[in-house]
């Protein structure tokens, strides 16, 4: 890589995934035209960062604790509106992209992102000039890439993603299945422990009795990380606090109610 005369990028990092953030932060470190100039992992500290420190372009996690990255997004365009935001979300409904392009946003890019072309979308809004025209794209992503109908395992996996339940614990599956049956057969609901635990059980080749502690403890992990304000936006009211989470019957019934609300077949 030829050795740059232009002055670096200035880099804050807002991302509460630390395997995410570690490797943006590994990457731009091994880039000259960068300087990592902050780092948050949940949106109250991104805002205090915001008001100290100096910064060219901020990437910004859309699901964030405490204050999410729209709330972010929002504060940073009004505080410093020169900089640019760039969104990053596992999420690519119309929905989203239309609000952070609403609130400012100045690219929005899907998880996991290419690091080299995150890169080139850093330099693209910080300079225009500096991209090619070959490298050249819209602000936005096309919103025809993006389909407006979803099938009812992509919205299950939308709504894990933004509560925080991880794809790699048991519970993810079985949960996911639990949803899946109580949104076809809605009165599965009351009969928990003799049909659905069960029904699952067999299809995973394992008992009711673990079906029915791997659910919880996901539930549990999603409190656990601190993601209530999410769930509560998800269903548009404030149903829970710290202090208090749902029953496993209960958080499925919640999520199929929505699945249902929301069309899903």
């Amino acid at each position: 890589m030829k050795k740059s005369t232009n002055k670096k990028v200035r880099v804050l990092i807002v991302e509460d995934d630390i395997q995410t953030l570690n490797s943006i932060i590994e990457f731009l470190s091994n880039d000259e035209r960068f300087e990592i100039c902050g780092q948050a992992q949940n949106g109250t500290e991104a805002i205090a960062l915001i008001d100290t420190i100096n910064f060219d372009v901020c990437l910004v996690d859309i699901v964030l604790p405490e204050i999410d990255g729209y709330g972010v997004l929002e504060y940073a365009k009004k505080v410093k509106p020169e900089a640019k935001v760039i969104m990053l979300s596992e999420l690519g409904g119309d929905s989203l992209i239309n609000k952070a392009e609403a609130k400012g946003a100045d690219y929005y890019m899907l998880k996991p992102v290419d690091l080299t072309t995150l890169a080139t979308r850093m330099l693209e809004v910080h300079s225009p000039k500096s991209i090619t025209a070959y490298e050249r794209t819209s602000v936005l992503p096309d919103r025809n890439t993006f389909p407006r109908e979803k099938t009812l395992e992509e919205k299950i996996t939308n709504i894990f993603i933004t509560v925080g339940i991880p794809a790699h614990i048991k519970g993810y599956n079985f949960l996911r299945e639990a949803i899946k049956m109580a949104v076809k057969t809605p009165d599965v609901i009351n009969a928990i422990t003799r049909r659905l635990y069960p029904t699952i059980a067999e299809k995973y080749d394992t008992s009711a009795s673990k079906v029915e502690r791997a659910i919880r403890h996901a539930i549990e992990v999603a409190w656990n990380r601190g993601k209530i304000e999410n769930i509560n936006h998800i269903f548009g009211v404030k149903i829970y606090n710290h202090n208090e989470k749902p029953t496993n019957g209960e958080f499925i019934a919640l999520v199929a109610d929505r699945m249902n609300l929301d069309g899903a077949s």
